[in-house]
């Protein structure tokens, strides 16, 4: 059997739009709220900045308009450790926004994004740094939806085959519902998900796009292309297609503060597997226990637990690992 695909190791561009979020404190509706507090959000940049903290040397790129809290989102994600050198400041379009709106159902969404300074990206962010010298490029399906500059930037990045592209190409799925023109994210979210070296879908989201009776199986079926197919299915496990098989590997039982955020830092702590050539099984237990630092806190990034911890826990055996619980995050992951 043939060994693994692996990306080469070597520094991460996590390419999308981070905006400034607003929501109430304490959490409550929107409409009977007296103080919001702000924070950033952005699933590439949250990608960048866990990966930061596993070690791993990331780019953020992206734009932001010359306003407070474009200033407030660079400072944030630069504060990280990633570097957001190559984040261009647009003069004439703002820095996107949204509104969270908790309620008995749920949290819903509004977005003020429309003319930001991120939907004006295109094609030509793929030339020159930091992408001339990336080993790995991280997308996601929000960015095509943003504009038609922005849908040609991504179709740009996957266009030549994967053997001719000079870095490997991870896509997350990310169907943001709300971004997209009735009835067409399922088709173009498909063909630009088929042509990515890496993939990350939920299955049920995968399901609500491509069919409610899909399983690990059909998906593959449906994106043959992708090397590696990662398909998550919420709390209790996830899995890896590859040519050399399937690896699947339960979620970690933790209790949930908050969900937003726990896609993108399984994805980095994933990645940061691959790139540290760890198994399938390793860097889905990382993917797992990234997870669980943004499910501990409110708002995208949480800490990391220490490396030690991490290490023991990457290391037990399977039954172990189902029985395993993650301990506090309440130490920084030292690489």
């Amino acid at each position: 059997m043939t060994a693994p695909w692996r990306p080469a190791p070597g520094p991460v561009v996590c390419l999308g739009e981070t905006m400034a979020a607003l929501a109430p404190d304490p959490p409550r509706p929107l409409a009977d709220a007296g103080h919001l507090r702000l924070s950033v959000a952005g699933a590439e940049s949250n990608v960048a900045m866990y990966l930061a903290d596993h070690g791993v040397q990331a780019h953020w790129l992206s734009a932001l308009g010359d306003d407070p809290v474009g200033r407030r989102v660079r400072a944030a994600v630069a504060a990280a450790g990633v570097d957001v050198t190559h984040v261009r400041t647009d003069p004439h379009r703002p820095t996107g926004l949204l509104l969270k709106d908790p309620g008995p159902a749920g949290t819903s969404v509004h977005y003020y994004r429309t003319g930001s300074a991120a939907s004006a990206l295109g094609p030509g962010l793929l030339d020159g740094e930091p992408l001339r010298s990336a080993a790995l490029l991280h997308l996601t399906g929000i960015t095509p939806a943003l504009s038609a500059s922005c849908h040609a930037l991504v179709t740009r990045a996957l266009d030549p085959p994967a053997a001719e592209r000079p870095y490997a190409v991870s896509f997350d799925v990310n169907h943001r519902a709300a971004l997209w023109p009735h009835g067409t994210a399922p088709a173009v979210l498909r063909a630009l998900a088929d042509r990515a070296d890496i993939v990350f879908v939920g299955l049920d989201e995968a399901q609500e796009l491509w069919g409610g009776d899909l399983s690990v199986t059909g998906l593959r079926d449906l994106l043959p292309g992708p090397r590696i197919l990662v398909v998550k299915d919420g709390a209790r496990a996830a899995t890896a297609v590859t040519a050399n098989g399937v690896c699947t590997v339960p979620a970690l039982r933790t209790a949930v503060v908050e969900p937003v955020g726990a896609g993108d830092a399984f994805a980095a702590g994933f990645l940061a597997g691959l790139l540290r050539a760890e198994t399938l099984t390793r860097a889905l237990r990382l993917g797992h226990l990234t997870a669980v630092s943004a499910l501990k806190v409110t708002g995208d990034h949480g800490p990391l637990p220490g490396r030690a911890d991490v290490d023991r826990l990457l290391g037990l055996t399977d039954p172990d690992w189902r029985r395993a619980r993650p301990l506090s995050v309440d130490r920084v992951f030292a690489p």
